[in-house]
């Protein structure tokens, strides 16, 4: 099966081409990869005989995944240029993430409301994606949702829930972007984002 197959099951199909043909220009090995909840994507510079490594997680939905892919290409770019001499993602990471963006634009790959998300972050691209709440909610509609999964900023305050590794937490009040919460057993403060994905406790 060639690798553009292949990335059309995790892509927009209009879109497996173009990362498909970028694969290959860069001479880049691209991986999928398992879940990582700290993060969507990885890039990494040539090191140790190695090439560039871009590594995207397997679950994103399409349109997550494309976001991603596009986002770690233009760390790639960006090193090509100028090595480790412009910060991960400075004004040269910036306007290449835009560049690298528009082919998905004229293509129509988007939907509306996706496409109007990216265009309000490309304004100003931040680290991630996930950083950018408007960006992950319009990223997020189009997940398979999820039985018993729920989001922090839907909980109760005062509600418990608990995260993949067991965890419990205590939802708290709202610090301006992020929740307080409380492990229950530890009473560790803990911030979490609006967006985390958690499942409910019952009391």
């Amino acid at each position: 099966m060639d690798k553009v197959k292949i990335l059309a099951t995790y892509l927009p199909p209009d879109a497996a081409p173009l990362i498909g043909r970028w694969i290959d220009y860069f001479k880049c090995e691209f991986k999928i990869s398992r879940n990582r909840n700290s993060k969507f994507g990885d890039y990494r510079p040539p090191h140790s005989g190695k090439g560039h490594r871009i590594s995207v997680n397997y679950d994103l939905n399409p349109y997550a995944f494309l976001v991603t892919a596009v986002h770690e290409f233009a760390h790639l770019h960006t090193w090509n240029e100028h090595k480790h001499k412009a910060k991960p993602h400075g004004a040269e990471w910036k306007n290449n993430f835009k560049k690298m963006m528009q082919p998905f634009f004229e293509t129509a790959v988007f939907p509306p409301d996706v496409k109007h998300a990216i265009t309000n972050y490309l304004n100003n691209p931040a680290a991630s994606s996930c950083s950018d709440l408007s960006l992950y909610r319009a990223l997020r509609k189009y997940d398979v949702p999820k039985e018993s999964h729920t989001t922090v900023e839907k909980l109760p305050v005062k509600s418990l829930f608990k995260l993949k590794d067991g965890r419990v937490f205590r939802k708290e009040e709202k610090l301006r972007t992020r929740y307080k919460c409380i492990e229950v057993n530890s009473r560790r403060i803990y911030l979490f984002s609006a967006v985390a994905e958690v499942e409910p406790v019952e009391k």
